[in-house]
Order: C-alpha cells, then structure tokens, then sequence
C-alpha cells in the first residue's frame, strides 16, 4: 500500500516537473501569463512555468510572415513582440483592413506601376504598424 502511494505520487512529481519546463524555439516569444497578471515573454531557450498558474497566451514568430489577400500578398513581422502581443490575434485581419485601406487611398497616377504602388502600400500601412510593435516588409501586387 505504501509503495503504490510512493509510486504514483513520485509519477506524479514527474509529470508535474515535465509540464513546467518549457522549450521556446528560436526566432519565437512566448507570452505567458499568471493567474490574469499582464504578460511575461519568454524568449528562446527553457523555462520554467508553474502548469496550474501560468497559462501560454500568445506563440509569437519574429520571423517573416506572409499573408495573402485578394490581389496582392503582404510580408509582415514582429519587431516588439511586448507591444504586438496585445494586437497579435487579430493582426492579420488588421494587416487586410490597412490593406484595403491602402488601396483606396493608392495615387492613382502610379496604377500602372506596381512596385511604386507596393512601396506606398507598405509606407501607408507602416504608418498604423509600428505603433502595434509590427513592421511591412514588402508588399506584391498581383498583375491585373
């Protein structure tokens, strides 16, 4: 009776200890939050976390991203992921809002030049971006 006790409390312990230890890859942030606290970002390497009190809100890529919208395709990062954590589940539809946006308001004196038109794109979007932690990178539109 005893041993199996000792057994399953020691399984247990282990299970526990496996579930704190955490592996954050490169090029991600992990932003964990504690018991409703504001968020703790964790860069790459391992940490630890306590299973019953912290929770993984957000898993953010610093590396490229890449979203396609009708029309064109829009390359995008994390420069801040402490400001972008925030805004990070809805930063693609607010990257197709600005595009969208964007396009109202492209000169249409460079319609036929595509790059030109991009380059604006992404200047006008870059404009709303930063302040949210997040930054255009290219923007390609497709031929018409």
């Amino acid at each position: 009776m005893l041993t199996t006790a000792l057994i399953v409390t020691t399984v247990l312990a282990f299970a526990f200890a496996m579930a704190s230890v955490r592996r954050i890859p490169e090029g991600q942030v992990y932003s964990v939050r504690r018991l409703g606290r504001g968020p703790a970002l964790l860069t790459a390497g391992t940490h630890v976390v306590l299973p019953v009190l912290d929770r993984v809100a957000h898993k953010i890529d610093l590396g490229g991203q890449v979203l396609r919208f009708e029309g064109g395709t829009v390359y995008w990062q994390v420069l801040e992921p402490e400001v972008a954590d925030e805004v990070i589940d809805e930063a693609p539809e607010l990257i197709r809002t600005n595009v969208v946006a964007a396009l109202r308001d492209a000169s249409t004196a460079h319609q036929a030049d595509r790059r030109a038109v991009g380059t604006q794109l992404k200047h006008a979007m870059n404009g709303s971006l930063r302040a949210r932690g997040m930054l255009v990178t290219r923007v390609e539109l497709d031929a018409a």
